[in-house]
């Protein structure tokens, strides 16, 4: 009872066509098979040229700075 026969799926798969057309759906499945095909590529790419992030410079306090700015320390929210 829980299951699908291959008739279902054949009743199915003839309202999908009845619907969208076969050239419609050769257009999805190409354009489907286009994106993974991208994707995997970008995978590929994205591993292999990724380098270590380097570290930001750390600001020190500069005595000789102009005496007209303020010195603001940020604090975080908790």
């Amino acid at each position: 009872m829980g299951s699908l026969s291959i008739w279902h799926w054949l009743i199915v798969l003839l309202v999908v066509v009845m619907i969208f057309g076969t050239k419609k759906l050769r257009n999805m499945g190409s354009d489907l098979g286009g994106a993974v095909k991208g994707f995997k590529d970008g995978m590929k790419d994205g591993s292999a040229t990724e380098t270590p992030p380097t570290p930001n410079p750390q600001v020190t306090a500069n005595n000789s700075a102009d005496k007209s700015t303020i010195d603001v320390e940020a604090r975080q929210k908790s």
